[in-house]
């Protein structure tokens, strides 16, 4: 059956490639897919993101012209998860994507050509204080990760980082993580399944963790921590073509966000109202969120802890060349 899932992931991607690989999606700028113009000396970066807390700093550093200042506007659109924007990137439909550390692994082993560019989330290391958590609902007589055995966990999408997240927790805990039910559902779906009883366990990110925790729901692991301390959750990524042919746009992208990085560590405020323009968070819930770690580099080490994990649980054909991969 895995092989099944990840056969079935790889097809589409390759759909997805031919279907839209052939010709020019909106926005893009013939052969080298730079992007449209938008005002004198202005380009245009399609960027496929996740409606979560971690995107943030593009979004915040699009309003403070970090990315203008070096002739870049961004055209951001939400998907549910890495795995559906890896295809976006390769076919051309984006020029970068956000996506978790495993489906760019999963991704590359199954020879999509995509190259990670910048850094994009990680988690704050700390148990029972980070921005994901493996969370039931209130009155739950779930109590730890063991208990999932035999139950339904939803996870934004399968096969990914939370996936393997979770596993590694009910490992920790002392369970078998090949018992666990695992659903697909979006982050933002997850606080009413939960709260009405139709999965047992989520997998979640803020701000869907902060709604949960609202509803009375609690956490019973903090699985990214699980993995490795300090651990790089996702990053932003181009297809491996892009990148060759447009390396001063690369460059520019690469600057500004993690210009955007630092001012977003800087400023936990304005992140917070900023994720009120891209997600139906409530102001006052969103004072509880808490925020991930938006380091300049990612923690290769704790990349090569998720990539173990995935090589165990036989999410890959052949081991991950990070040399490859990382930026």
């Amino acid at each position: 059956m895995r092989r099944l899932l990840i056969g079935f992931a790889v097809g589409a991607l390759l759909v997805a490639t031919t279907a839209c690989g052939s010709s020019e999606s909106p926005g893009s700028s013939g052969p080298s897919g730079s992007g449209k113009g938008s005002g004198s000396g202005t380009t245009t970066l399609k960027v496929g993101v996740i409606p979560i807390v971690d995107v943030a700093p593009l979004y915040l550093g699009q309003e403070k012209g970090f990315y203008s200042k070096r002739g870049i506007k961004l055209e951001l659109t939400t998907a549910q998860g890495g795995a559906a924007i890896v295809p976006g990137v390769v076919s051309g439909q984006f020029q970068f994507g956000f996506s978790n550390m495993t489906s760019l692994m999963i991704a590359q082993t199954n020879n999509v050509p995509v190259k990670a560019v910048v850094n994009g989330a990680s988690s704050t290391g700390v148990e029972g204080e980070d921005f994901g958590a493996l969370t039931v609902k209130k009155g739950s007589a779930i109590k730890t990760a063991k208990d999932l055995e035999g139950k339904k966990v939803a996870v934004n999408t399968l096969k990914n980082i939370n996936e393997t997240a979770v596993r590694e927790s009910v490992r920790k805990a002392g369970g078998d993580p090949d018992k666990v039910k695992f659903v697909e559902l979006a982050f933002d779906q997850m606080p009413a399944a939960l709260d009405k009883g139709q999965i047992d366990a989520a997998m979640v990110v803020e701000p869907a963790l902060a709604t949960i925790k609202g509803q009375g729901g609690s956490a019973i692991a903090s699985s990214l921590v699980d993995v490795a301390k300090g651990l790089t959750v996702a990053m932003y990524f181009t297809s491996t073509q892009y990148a060759q042919q447009n390396p001063e746009l690369v460059k520019k992208f690469q600057e500004a966000t993690a210009e955007s990085l630092a001012y977003a560590s800087e400023h936990p405020d304005e992140v917070r109202e900023i994720v009120t323009t891209y997600t139906k968070i409530p102001a006052a819930t969103l004072e509880k969120v808490t925020l991930p770690k938006w380091p300049a580099e990612p923690n290769r080490a704790s990349i090569e802890a998720l990539a173990a994990l995935g090589e165990k649980d036989g999410l890959f054909k052949s081991s991950p060349d990070l040399d490859t991969l990382l930026p």
